[in-house]
């Protein structure tokens, strides 16, 4: 029987990626990135060039299907592989990912007279603009005790499903009505594929406020949110939830010619990026934390009973890995708060020195980081160019650095940078492990623990734990062609479980990252003065960072 083959299509931020996985030892045969032809969408709509406002981020959905088009062809060209041996593929997406479709499929934003409304649009996870609404869900879930809140850390997020069609409903009524339904990318792009839209129970467990006994809340709490949503879940978020690894679909033999695969080939239901990364590096068994480290940081942890933890991104049975109570925190900037500060705060002569060298700008300040000892910068910063996720879960929080002098040096302030996003994921360790979900031993994926060994090292030493690292660069496209290859089962040479197909394709390096107990013993002391500056400026004492971001939302106003 001929080797059989499964593609995992990772949609991120930036660009799209699909890798091509051999089912029996997990070997990445050949992987092609296809970059968003649009980017985000953050300060004008395209063409008509209409200005978005403050804290908007979209997505042309058009550049998905590109992604399809582009590199799925790309690494069946360049495996040379019979598609026919190709017997699944799954997706992964950055979520809550969400736009308005109608009655066919077809997103509002490409229809010529909808187009110019910025609500049209599909909104990508890093959308704040809906924050006011979130703030009300949050107050009036709280005021009615409603159960789902405790399962969300307490918080709903700006980023998620409700505050954003509360959003679209408050700003643009119409596009509300026309809107047949709002989905997650990730199920839109599978309806592509399959013609049939299916409602994974990842996004709806994590973004949309769905629970696997309980369901959606419920439509007297919908009612008191705004009498136009009551019947929301029923009609616009309409549809069953399936659990990761079924099968959505087969591929239409218009699409299938489209990507260079054969029709009928099993499409599995969509998927989160970070979570389709856990069985990639191998995860199916509590007290393994994974992070998923890119942009931001995705931190994902199984268990075996649903646990209260503060400022949890949410627990979701069956949401990660079948069987299991899977729970999700996150930082909303980590790598993005590394390219804020070389694309806009490096000083000339250091570019200049890296160039020189031969080097980019990131591996040179992490040489210098790296001869600095902990500590010896005499900074520390608090993670938050991109507001708190967890466990603070406030979108409205702004960084900090504290104790620059007129000789801090550009490479000092790089690794504050890069111990503050440390020390927000030892925020998250100890909420966890503070409330009876144990967090024994680290796994890092995704492009910055390729990159930096000075971050993986340090962020071993503040949370005093190894650190296992992925030996794929694309985790959670290969998490997602396991995904692929459960929905084709084993009949067809895939696999009737994750757990199995995690057992066979999942791979880490040897090397792991270990605390070094000296480097232990300063970052005690650098963390409790991060908690004191965290509580401080996060809790309420001092609510500066919101006073500011008011009296520039209203001078950018006037301007």
């Amino acid at each position: 029987m001929s080797t059989k083959y499964a593609i995992g299509v990772d949609y991120g931020t930036q660009s799209g990626r699909a890798v091509l996985v051999d089912l029996s030892n997990g070997h990445e045969v050949a992987e092609h990135v296809t970059p968003y032809r649009h980017h985000v969408i953050d300060e004008q709509l395209p063409e008509s060039g209409i200005k978005l406002e403050h804290d908007w981020a979209l997505q042309h959905p058009a550049d998905y299907i590109e992604v399809l088009e582009t590199s799925v062809p790309a690494v069946m060209k360049e495996s040379g592989i019979n598609p026919a041996d190709v017997i699944g593929l799954g997706i992964d997406f950055t979520a809550c990912t969400m736009l308005p479709i109608d009655a066919e499929g077809t997103p509002l934003c490409f229809k010529p007279e909808l187009k110019d409304n910025p609500h049209s649009w599909l909104k990508l996870w890093k959308h704040h603009a809906a924050q006011d609404e979130a703030n009300r869900i949050n107050e009036i879930a709280a005021s009615r005790g409603e159960s789902f809140l405790p399962r969300y850390g307490g918080k709903i997020s700006s980023e998620w499903m409700l505050a954003k069609v509360w959003q679209i409903l408050n700003e643009a009524p119409e596009i509300y009505e026309l809107a047949d339904q709002f989905v997650e990318a990730t199920d839109w792009v599978v309806g592509q594929m399959t013609g049939n839209i299916v409602r994974n129970s990842c996004t709806a467990g994590y973004k949309a406020i769905w629970h696997k006994q309980e369901g959606y809340p419920s439509r007297a709490f919908l009612k008191a949110l705004d009498p136009r949503l009551e019947h929301l879940t029923d009609t616009k978020l309409r549809g069953d939830v399936v659990a990761l690894g079924t099968k959505a679909g087969e591929l239409t033999a218009d699409m299938a010619s489209r990507m260079g695969l054969a029709a009928g080939t099993a499409i599995a239901v969509g998927n989160v990026d970070a979570h389709a990364a856990v069985p990639g590096v191998g995860v199916v068994t509590p007290g393994k934390l994974v992070m998923a480290m890119g942009t931001s940081i995705c931190h994902m942890l199984l268990g075996t009973e649903e646990k209260e933890v503060e400022g949890m991104c949410g627990v979701v049975e069956d949401g990660i890995i079948p069987g299991y109570f899977g729970y999700e925190a996150g930082q909303s900037a980590v790598g993005d708060i590394f390219e804020w500060y070389v694309e806009e705060a490096v000083p000339a002569y250091v570019k200049e020195q890296a160039e020189k060298e031969g080097v980019n700008v990131h591996v040179y300040l992490e040489r210098m980081a790296s001869e600095l000892a902990v500590g010896e910068s005499g900074l520390v910063a608090l993670d938050w160019w991109n507001g708190n996720r967890s466990v603070l879960v406030d979108t409205d929080l702004t960084g900090m650095i504290v104790g620059l002098t007129l000789l801090t040096k550009p490479w000092e302030i790089y690794r504050a940078l890069l111990e503050a996003t440390a020390f927000g994921t030892r925020k998250i360790v100890d909420a966890f492990h503070n409330s009876g979900v144990e967090v024994n031993e680290l796994y890092a994926c995704g492009g910055l623990p390729q990159k930096n060994r000075l971050l993986m090292q340090i962020y071993a030493d503040v949370t005093n734990r190894e650190i296992k690292v992925a030996a794929s660069k694309q985790t959670p496209a290969l998490g997602a062609a396991m995904f692929g290859a459960v929905a084709a089962g084993s009949a067809k040479g895939g696999y009737d479980s994750i757990v199995e197909a995690a057992q066979k394709m999942a791979r880490v390096r040897e090397e792991s990252f270990k605390p070094i107990p000296a480097n232990v013993a300063v970052y005690e002391k650098l963390y409790a003065e991060y908690n004191q500056l965290h509580d401080y400026f996060g809790r309420g004492a001092n609510d500066v960072m919101k006073r500011l971001k008011a009296i520039k939302e209203a001078a950018s106003t006037r301007h």
